[in-house]
């Protein structure tokens, strides 16, 4: 009695059914094929990164016998980096390690089958008869070709059923990922024995969903992890373990580019080095191609503000007026309310309409934020509040005048910066800026008005400023800052008046 394995062959491929294997009892020559619906993963152990690597520890009772021996780990991950494999087994160690990857799949058991013989079943669709032709493979290279008796042919779909019968299955190919090791023991018996190694294919994201009370100054904010298997292998019940941080290896961290200022509080979780972590509080099945998602933060009443800014280049000329950009500030501090360390990811804003619908109002990302940072989230550009900013005036200084600003020298924490000799003639401008804001709301609101580009160099760091329609605010030697009111339905024009070597 002969064991057969029958593949459908479909319009447009090579063949699209997936091979249907029924093997014989008595066929020793054919290889057994495990049950797809179970797992031979013993105690799992998964810790994810956000850099695209993730650690698997697997610990399975084994009978390993005593000497030299060959055993099988069935259900690794499809992408496991052999290289990283650690191997552990009492009184039992490592010779070799072979990591079989080349998949039982139509394809390639037509591939393995180049040079072989195959049966050919056809049906008649109208009669039912069925036909058996043996037939050889030449090649698998942008379809089937096989030789029947003296005749070549291309296997094609023709209208009528054909499967392919094959013999065995190839004894190199395997029904899921394994990993097998050949084992020195010094006696036989049932032991614990446990893998560890990295893989990518595992990944996850933190997802923020915060609903914003204009009103009330607050946010509720909740927390979901989103986790993602594409290792070609299911995880049954892991114990999955999260880490927060930047390893050293692979991939970058998002940028902390909406960080006002990085906090000094230490959030109540656990650290291993620099990496917080983020365990799931129950075992959880990681399936093959599936997105999962788990709440992980859940706060109500953390107080933020809205917040309307334009950063200005220097000598900018707008030739329209530009939106000015709407952004809500909060803390992560635990009197802000918060009181948690974010990791990396997006944060998308919604705030109720006047039927207390919760409408999406926009989204921004956040890089690893330490407990107490403060964050400014920009959520889109406003309908009705614009900047148009201009160079109203700009004119050649004296040596004289430029002297007579220097009670506005800005000066770096509390002392003159130093000065360099100058080994060239230098050429000294005074630059009056006019910044005209425009407010279509029925409410006053105050802009955060930012100048850029006033450092230039360190032969440009004593630049004055000789005049402001309203007291600003050094943020850096490069920014300066005012907080400008514009009244509801109006608009209003501001100056500011710099001496500078540029």
């Amino acid at each position: 009695m002969r064991c057969d394995q029958t593949g459908n062959f479909g319009k447009g491929a090579l063949f699209t059914a997936v091979a249907v294997m029924s093997l014989c009892a008595s066929a020793s020559s054919a290889q057994s094929v495990p049950d797809p619906g179970t797992s031979q993963q013993g105690v799992v152990a998964v810790t994810i990164y956000q850099n695209g690597q993730s650690l698997v520890q697997d610990v399975r009772q084994l009978n390993i016998a005593a000497g030299r021996s060959k055993v099988e780990f069935p259900d690794v991950s499809a992408q496991i980096r052999a290289e990283t494999l650690s191997f552990a087994a009492p009184d039992t160690a490592i010779v070799e390690q072979n990591f079989d990857y080349d998949l039982l799949t139509p394809q390639q058991l037509m591939s393995k089958a180049v040079g072989q013989t195959v049966t050919l079943l056809r049906t008649n669709p109208a009669t039912g008869a069925e036909t058996r032709e043996r037939a050889k493979v030449l090649s698998t290279a942008g379809g089937v070709v096989i030789q029947i008796g003296n005749r070549i042919e291309v296997l094609r779909d023709d209208g009528l059923p054909v499967r392919v019968i094959f013999d065995r299955v190839p004894p190199n190919l395997r029904a899921r990922p394994t990993l097998s090791v050949n084992l020195e023991s010094s006696r036989a018996g049932r032991r614990p024995a446990s893998i560890r190694y990295l893989t990518p294919g595992l990944g996850w994201t933190a997802d923020y969903v915060a609903l914003f009370d204009e009103a009330d100054g607050s946010i509720d904010m909740q927390g979901w992890v989103t986790l993602t298997n594409n290792t070609g292998t299911t995880f049954h019940r892991a114990d999955t373990l999260l880490v927060a941080g930047n390893p050293a290896g692979s991939g970058r961290g998002r940028s902390n580019r909406n960080m006002i200022r990085a906090g000094t509080e230490s959030a109540n979780r656990e650290q291993v080095g620099e990496f917080y972590l983020y365990p799931l509080s129950e075992r959880t099945t990681i399936a093959n191609s599936q997105t999962k998602q788990v709440s992980f933060l859940d706060v109500q009443g953390v107080k933020a503000d809205k917040v309307y800014r334009r950063t200005v280049g220097w000598l900018a000329n707008d030739s329209n007026p530009v939106n000015v950009s709407s952004q809500i500030a909060f803390s992560t501090s635990a009197d802000g309310g918060l009181g948690d360390a974010l990791p990396a990811g997006t944060v998308r804003f919604y705030q109720r309409d006047s039927k207390g619908t919760p409408q999406f109002i926009g989204e921004n990302g956040i890089g690893h934020t330490p407990m107490g940072s403060e964050l400014a989230l920009v959520t889109g550009d406003t309908f009705d509040i614009f900047v148009q900013a201009s160079v109203e005036k700009r004119e050649r200084l004296t040596k004289g005048e430029w002297e007579n600003t220097r009670r506005f020298i800005v000066i770096k924490d509390g002392e003159e910066v130093s000065r360099v000799e100058e080994q060239r003639q230098v050429t000294y401008w005074q630059t009056t800026m006019v910044y005209k804001l425009t407010n279509a709301k029925s409410v006053p609101v105050e802009v955060d008005l930012v100048q850029a580009g006033l450092d230039r160099g360190w032969w440009s760091r004593d630049y004055r400023i000789v005049s402001e329609d309203l007291q600003g605010k050094q943020i850096n030697n490069d920014r300066r800052k005012w907080t400008i009111p514009v009244g509801a339905n109006a608009a209003r024009e501001f100056r500011v008046t710099f001496a500078t070597r540029y």
